[in-house]
């Protein structure tokens, strides 16, 4: 019997074990539904950035070899540099196309509905990148390059909204973290795959990019066996009946009551109101700041080189001077890093990028430096994944209300693919124009101005708290005895501990003047 199956016979079948019901059955089950979001999600995504790292050289074969037969002719270098780059690259682009529709799609079929039918995509687009080699025509290899992108688009979009709609409050923060988890997984495993030993070689990249449709297929296998998320049955569908029943699987026959009071709290607030499309966001005041946050945050993620990175790293460790027949192995410290920070994720206030430019800068002069600059990208990507990589994945979900999260996550999903994409497409002709470590310099700079920004957006946002909360009591007319009364009572609550944090905090005068106000 499925272990799914067995919690659902032991929650609400044996009346005597509900009676002993203990509560890491209840772990159990979220940490399972979390596995089986994450291996069709965010997995996919880290995948898939890391297994084209891989056949880049044999890719390229391929491209000359194709070009030669097709227009007798040799392929120019220039051109061959932009085919390689588009392929690396559009997968970025439906990537943007996926986080746009994702909100919509988990909106009318559900966030499970959304994982489940997202998987189809994946195993279209393994079938055009396996088919690609046999059939002599790349065009087909962009194409499924683009639906995985799609894909992995829709999958970051929906995966967090998820888990995030089936957490405990107690759990919510180490839930989160599962995206981040399964993302840095996907690479390290792409890496692995990738090795010449394995599915790297010349005769296997069409089997590696194909592979793909594993974890589409795993995922359609294990995630029927989980409800749909309590908050969306109840806010968005009505359905107390459906809503009571997935919280008794994911909390307990015990411990549910809590966590359907919330979903009834926030559905009562909420009045009703549908789900957000994207562009009423950016006209609501309400959510200005907090929206600002998620893009300034996001856009910093990505303009920080880390894809770069993952897209390229064969090349850039190349020209650090490692032999070639060992950059396959260093590779894989990188995903390994990635493991590692995602596993202990914290604020960083290091800043590695000074030991990088140092390193690239002298290593035609000794022969040591290059493995020395190995190590500067390690902790190029400790720095990145114990900061900005663990953390922005998660703020949007704590920032926003059931109504608006979805169209928010479809405008942080955009901003990070657009972002994606631009690097993915001028890399390559960044480093023939100037070398790698001018490159990093820039990237290090643009995080550290996007981060400085932040803290500042942040502080802001905790300050139009108050304003929205003062509205609230204007708005709303209630009485002692009305249910919205303990709301009411928990935003002052919260607004008191919001005013005692900042005015003790802020050395701001003008904020100051603005907390007092």
């Amino acid at each position: 019997m499925p272990p799914c199956c067995f919690l659902k016979y032991i929650v609400n079948v044996n009346p005597l074990i509900v009676k002993s019901h203990s509560p890491l059955l209840d772990i159990w089950t979220l940490f399972l539904a979390v596995c089986a979001v994450g291996i069709g999600g965010t997995f996919q995504y880290g995948y898939n950035v890391s297994i084209i790292n891989a056949p880049t050289r044999h890719i390229h074969k391929f491209l000359n070899e194709t070009w030669s037969s097709r227009y007798q002719m040799e392929l120019n270098p220039n051109l061959l540099t932009l085919l390689w780059s588009v392929i690396a690259s559009i997968f970025s682009l439906g990537g943007l196309c996926g986080a746009y529709i994702g909100g919509s799609i988990a909106i009318r079929l559900g966030r499970k509905g959304a994982l489940l039918v997202n998987n189809f995509i994946a195993i279209l687009a393994s079938i055009l990148m396996g088919i690609s080699f046999p059939t002599g025509l790349f065009e087909l290899l962009m194409a499924g390059r683009f639906l995985i992108g799609v894909n992995t688009g829709v999958g970051i979009c929906v995966q967090p909204l998820y888990i995030g709609e089936i957490a405990p409050k107690h759990l919510r923060g180490a839930m989160a973290m599962g995206s981040s988890i399964f993302l840095t997984g996907g690479i390290l495993t792409g890496q692995i795959i990738g090795l010449r030993e394995l599915f790297g070689g010349e005769k296997y990249w069409p089997f590696l990019l194909s592979s793909s449709c594993f974890p589409a297929l795993a995922q359609l296998f294990f995630l029927p066996w989980f409800p749909e998320s309590p908050r969306y049955l109840l806010i968005d569908r009505g359905d107390e009946m459906k809503c009571t029943k997935a919280l008794k699987r994911f909390h307990g026959p015990l411990h549910y009551q809590e966590e359907m009071e919330d979903i009834q709290r926030e559905c009562f607030a909420l009045n009703g109101e549908k789900p957000k499309k994207p562009w009423q966001l950016f006209s609501d005041r309400s959510v200005k700041w907090q929206l600002i946050t998620v893009i300034v945050m996001t856009m910093g993620q990505q303009l920080s080189g880390i894809n770069a990175i993952y897209f390229y790293a064969s090349y850039i460790f190349k020209q650090a001077g490692i032999p070639a027949e060992k950059i396959p192995y260093v590779t894989l410290g990188t995903g390994a890093c990635e493991c590692l920070t995602a596993l202990t994720c914290v604020s960083d206030k290091f800043y590695f990028y000074h030991t990088l430019l140092f390193m690239l800068f002298f290593q035609e002069l000794y022969p040591w430096v290059p493995y020395l600059s190995m190590a500067s990208i390690f902790a190029f990507i400790l720095s990145f994944g114990l900061g900005p990589g663990g953390i922005t994945n998660t703020l949007t979900a704590e920032l926003f209300t059931q109504s608006s999260r979805p169209a928010a996550y479809m405008i942080g999903g955009s901003v990070s693919w657009l972002s994606f994409f631009t690097i993915g497409m001028l890399f390559p002709f960044i480093v023939v124009c100037s070398h790698v470590s001018i490159i990093y310099t820039i990237f290090s700079q643009l995080t550290h101005v996007h981060l400085t920004s932040c803290r500042e957006i942040l502080l802001d946002a905790e300050i139009v708290l108050l304003y929205t909360i003062k509205n609230l009591v204007l708005r709303l007319k209630i009485s002692e005895n009305s249910p919205s009364a303990k709301v009411l009572l928990e935003s002052v609550t919260l607004s008191r501990q919001v005013y005692f944090k900042l005015s003790t905090n802020n050395t701001n005068t003008h904020n100051r003047r603005q907390i007092n106000k």
